[in-house]
């Protein structure tokens, strides 16, 4: 079996969105297997088209500049490559994600641009099973959880091929307690 970590980072602005539709501007996945062995990971930036001009928050949030996702393909390219680079693995898979936000996001996405995204497995939501296994009073974020483990942060907060691969340590960490 093999798990494969995800996160994503969307447009976003600071205060009142004014009902702005999120739209994915960086998706990453790293693909572990049941030994605890990194595989292989997949990156990359979105453009979006609802709103192709980047929030000054968004930018400083994620440190994902106008330069980046004017360069990149549209969510139905991406999303061809992700789909190819996941199927190209021929065992059972599982997607891990920390939160069910991240999937909820995809799933629009698909159906705004009429994507089918039946190939995607069960989602395993980590930040819900972590806040249960710990007896936690209520979930808790990415970082907050690293800390508490003592795993130190690597690369940038806010970036989905950071918070993507910081996910796969703490995933391993507890690798025989979360619930498929």
């Amino acid at each position: 079996m093999h798990f494969v970590i995800l996160d994503l980072e969307a447009t976003c602005w600071q205060g009142n969105a004014m009902d702005r539709r999120t739209e994915i501007i960086e998706l990453a996945a790293f693909r572990l297997n049941g030994y605890g062995e990194w595989m292989d990971h997949f990156q990359s930036f979105v453009r979006p088209v609802d709103q192709p001009r980047l929030s000054a928050y968004c930018t400083e949030l994620t440190t994902i500049t106008q330069v980046q996702v004017n360069k990149a393909k549209t969510f139905p390219q991406v999303f061809q490559v992700f789909q190819d680079w996941f199927e190209q693995e021929d065992s059972t898979q599982l997607l891990c994600t920390w939160g069910a936000m991240d999937i909820d996001i995809i799933k629009a996405e698909c159906h705004r641009h009429r994507y089918d995204a039946s190939f995607l497995p069960k989602v395993i939501d980590l930040k819900a099973q972590y806040a249960r296994f710990n007896r936690l009073p209520k979930e808790v974020g990415l970082q907050k959880a690293l800390e508490y483990n003592e795993i130190e942060f690597e690369g940038t907060p806010h970036r989905a091929v950071d918070d993507a691969y910081n996910t796969g340590h703490l995933f391993l960490r507890f690798i025989d307690r979360w619930q498929y």
